[in-house]
């Protein structure tokens, strides 16, 4: 019988609304082995369009954790090329 073990990572997002037409968000993500890694991502409203907080959330957040995730890949595979001792090639998402 296999076992299966549980793995979890703890994702942070923070949002900072810096006037009515612009929103930061931070995103931070800890790895098992106390690892952390951090990105940013910003959106910005035109001034004719309705103020919706939420959205300029999401915009932000959307792009924190793309490139959050962008820098996932890339910290995978230099572990694969430091194990393997070759270039591995990553695809792009």
């Amino acid at each position: 019988m296999t076992m299966h073990t549980a793995v979890g990572w703890h994702v942070e997002l923070e949002f900072r609304e810096e006037d009515d037409l612009h929103t930061r968000a931070a995103a931070l993500v800890r790895l098992p082995d106390g690892t952390e890694v951090r990105a940013h991502g910003r959106a910005s409203r035109h001034q004719v369009d309705a103020n919706q907080p939420r959205v300029g959330e999401e915009i932000a957040g959307a792009r924190a954790l793309n490139e959050l995730a962008m820098q996932l890949l890339s910290k995978a595979h230099d572990e694969i090329d430091a194990e393997s001792g070759r270039t591995s090639h990553p695809i792009h998402v």
